[in-house]
């Protein structure tokens, strides 16, 4: 085992960090994350650990890493994403790429969410031999999951990997996750008429049309809130986020083309062709009294909500390792997917999902030795 390629896992953190791997629904922000793929698998590796890096489907640029220590059936599976949301350089007090150690805590884009989870994985695993093992430690590095989660997409087709419980490492201050909601993201394309901005009635202008638009959807939004209701979440009712915008190209043109982005957070229970069957039904009207033609297709497949068993084993294990009870969350993680495959799954992570997607996120260095210590208790567990 050499020193100089396992790095210590401040340095595996800086060298994560450095590496670019944002995935966005946007074309022109989306990245590969092979270089990053292609570290941890050379770090494991030098662990012991038996690599495979498979491809993703249509992402050429794209992978999944499943890094094995042992042999047998079941075992536990320890997951992450490599990808990264995209971010606003102008708004860090920091370079995002660069590890920044401060206020007891690693700032840096990933940092929390969630490239920090696998220098930890690194450091609770030195101490465990494939001799040690009675059943796999299996590492997962995935990609996509902060845009189409099409890495976990294709684990789930390939039913792989075979274990029987999993530890998704994203950001929940280390209280264990046995539930939460799932997401629909959708795309309204409004298609209109550019002409001359002197006179309106040379066009139709689409971003008028989507104003309306707009409105229809937080009445939407409102109406799901007085028919839907889970008291399990600490948000009880779905919401809906108006995210992007983009429309027109110039002031003094109608504006002939806009489209909208937007998300649906989902309680267990909701389909989400019925949500965009009702809303489309409540837009089209909007379309036809202003002339125009409206889309309302998804971006991607939905993601479903995860509602795993609150007395499961791995949960009443990872309650009395960390000390909290298990709780629902509000945001979305590639559970359903490990889930599918027969995997008893919690989430489960040293990170606080309040510093995801922010601006200076950072990774609290009191976080570190805690989630290192259970960790270790999970593979001795589970492993041994």
């Amino acid at each position: 085992m050499s020193d100089n390629i396992q790095p210590d896992l401040r340095s595996a953190l800086s060298r994560l960090i450095q590496l670019p791997s944002v995935s966005s629904t946007q074309p022109t922000l989306d990245m590969g994350n092979l270089p990053v793929i292609h570290e941890l698998a050379s770090w494991f590796e030098s662990m012991g650990f038996h690599c495979e890096i498979m491809p993703v489907p249509e992402h050429t640029e794209k992978a999944n890493l499943i890094a094995t220590l042992g042999q047998g059936s079941g075992g536990l599976v320890l997951a992450g994403h490599t990808d990264t949301v995209p971010f606003n350089e102008q708004l860090w007090q920091t370079d995002p790429f660069r590890l920044v150690e401060k206020n007891n805590r690693f700032y840096g884009l990933g940092s929390c969410d969630m490239k920090g989870f696998f220098p930890l994985i690194m450091e609770a695993a030195r101490e465990f031999q494939e001799g040690d093992l009675k059943a796999p430690l299996i590492i997962l590095a995935t990609a996509d999951e902060e845009s189409s989660m099409s890495g976990a997409r294709a684990l789930a087709t390939a039913g792989r990997p075979k274990a029987r419980y999993a530890v998704i490492g994203e950001p929940t201050g280390l209280t264990p996750i046995y539930m939460h909601k799932g997401i629909m993201m959708e795309r309204i394309r409004v298609i209109g008429q550019s002409g001359h901005s002197s006179n309106p009635a040379l066009g139709k202008n689409a971003m008028e049309t989507t104003h309306k638009v707009i409105s229809e959807i937080m009445a939407f939004r409102s109406e799901l809130a007085e028919h839907y209701n889970n008291p399990g979440f600490s948000i009880p009712s779905p919401t809906i986020n108006l995210g992007c915008i983009h429309g027109g190209d110039n002031p003094n043109r109608i504006c002939g083309q806009c489209e909208l982005d937007f998300d649906v957070r989902l309680l267990p229970g909701m389909n989400s062709d019925e949500i965009r069957l009702k809303l489309n039904n409540r837009l089209q009207p909007i379309a036809r009294a202003d002339g125009v033609k409206l889309t309302l297709e998804p971006i991607q497949a939905c993601i479903d909500p995860f509602s795993g068993m609150a007395d499961s084993e791995l949960v009443k294990t990872c309650e009395a390792l960390t000390g909290y009870k298990a709780q629902s969350a509000v945001f979305t993680t590639e559970a359903p997917f490990f889930s599918q495959m027969g995997m008893d799954t919690v989430v489960l992570g040293p990170g606080d999902i309040d510093q995801a997607h922010q601006p200076d996120e950072f990774l609290a260095l009191d976080r570190i030795e805690p989630t290192i210590r259970l960790l270790k208790a999970l593979i001795r567990q589970y492993c041994l």
